[in-house]
């Protein structure tokens, strides 16, 4: 639809494309910003807050936006790249206005004057004075709660109801994150990081613990600590189990020794075992960096055996790289470590060839003990993604991915200036095509 044609509801613009002219991506549409108006007047539409590549989210006016259609945004060649701060006068329409319990301002087809309803989606319309506004409310009656109860879905004008200067009053979740639903675990945590602490807290209550958890390990430490303080100890204790070990270890470091201890406890015992084996170790060594999760087969399970494991799409790129081979039992910590065998050689070989047979025995693994600096420049001479970690008696205690070993060796505050897209510009006036010229 171009735009002034349709009307857009502006859940269905959440993580849309945004292209100039030339059909090159300038980047993705993350909020619509509004300012709302007395006397029951639609908002007007200021623009949209638009991340671009390497995080950063900027500023997008509506009158440089040349075309609304599904699925995308147009805009003129340029944008101004200084990151976007959130006004007092400004309210962002999928963080604030969506869940918003608001009141119907008198009786009429809508239902009773004062009746409370639930926001579900609002709509956007161009003006005859070629502006936006915010014209529709999406509604629904009988919802609150945490019952949850589904009622009459309706579509009002924006006149119709009141209650939308209340901040964040009665305001759910549930519909942000319908919008954000097929975002990757570090796009959502980039959404929840802009949140404010009250909003970030509801949303991460309404996360269940298993996307709770895959956003947490893509927060800075601060966010995380935050997000857990504000969680039920039963519940905390269960995203902690859903996280990877080594990451829910790096967040219980983070927290005073007794709070610690309180969240092992409620954790279930085989959950809790790998954490305290991690805490042991010191930060920056093999063992502390290492997953207690590595893929680990005995020397006869197959390589079809060993494929279907690297399959799962809960692992990350780096886990699934190595099968370690190794002596029951295969939970570590395992039995006599043999060696390892990469996905590469797995794929030229039959499925019915047993791992044993192919182990890569010329590598000694890595030690506990062994320092980040020494982890780093084994990883980088022989050209790996992951290394095994054995004890002295030869028994497999976890692997070292090659991410577990960028966060160490990143800036401490690398997640908090990548959610902020690197340090902002001082030079506020420059803007750049999408293709990186400068204006």
């Amino acid at each position: 639809m171009s735009a002034g044609a349709s009307r857009v509801f502006v859940s269905h613009l959440a993580g849309v494309a945004v292209f100039d002219p030339n059909a090159d991506s300038v980047g993705r549409v993350r909020d619509l910003v509004v300012t709302l108006r007395l006397g029951g007047r639609p908002p007007r539409v200021l623009g949209f807050v638009v991340e671009v590549p390497g995080k950063r989210r900027v500023f997008l006016p509506m009158n440089r936006v040349t075309s609304v259609e599904s699925g995308q945004v147009i805009m003129t060649g340029v944008i101004n790249m200084r990151r976007f701060e959130q006004r007092p006068t400004e309210t962002l329409c999928l963080a604030e206005l969506l869940d918003r319990r608001v009141t119907l301002r008198e009786t009429g087809p809508y239902g009773e004057e004062g009746e409370t309803v639930t926001v579900l989606d609002v709509a956007m319309v161009r003006t005859k004075g070629r502006e936006w506004e915010i014209d529709k409310v999406f509604v629904e009656k009988g919802r609150g709660g945490r019952l949850r109860r589904k009622g009459e879905a309706m579509t009002v004008e924006w006149s119709a109801v009141t209650g939308f200067a209340l901040r964040e009053e009665d305001q759910g979740a549930a519909n942000l994150l319908a919008t954000f639903d097929r975002l990757r675990p570090a796009d959502l945590a980039n959404v929840l990081h802009h949140l404010s602490p009250k909003r970030r807290g509801e949303v991460a209550a309404a996360l269940d613990d298993e996307r709770l958890a895959d956003v947490m390990e893509e927060l800075p430490e601060d966010d995380q600590v935050a997000i857990l303080a504000g969680l039920h100890q039963e519940r905390a204790a269960d995203v902690l189990e859903a996280m990877d070990p080594d990451d829910a270890a790096d967040l219980l470091s983070e927290l005073p020794d007794e709070e610690a201890e309180q969240l092992l406890q409620l954790m279930e015992p085989d959950e809790a075992a790998p954490l305290r084996r991690l805490l042991t170790y010191a930060e920056h060594t093999a063992g502390g960096l290492m997953t207690t999760e590595p893929i680990v087969l005995p020397p006869d399970g197959t390589v079809a055996e060993a494929l279907a494991l690297i399959r799962n799409e809960d692992l990350k790129p780096a886990q699934a790289s190595v099968v370690y081979v190794c002596r029951p039992p295969l939970e570590t910590p395992t039995g006599r470590y043999l060696g390892l065998v990469h996905f590469q050689r797995l794929l030229r070989e039959p499925p019915y060839t047993l791992v044993g047979s192919l182990v890569d025995r010329d590598l000694d693994p890595l030690t506990p003990a062994t320092e980040l600096p020494s982890v780093t420049s084994f990883l980088a001479t022989y050209n790996m993604v992951a290394a095994p970690v054995v004890d002295t008696t030869g028994n497999l205690l976890g692997a070292v991915t090659v991410d577990d070993v960028l966060d160490h060796l990143l800036p401490e505050d690398w997640r908090e200036a990548a959610l902020h897209g690197g340090t902002p510009r001082t030079d506020h006036s420059e803007e750049v095509t999408s293709d990186g010229s400068h204006i």
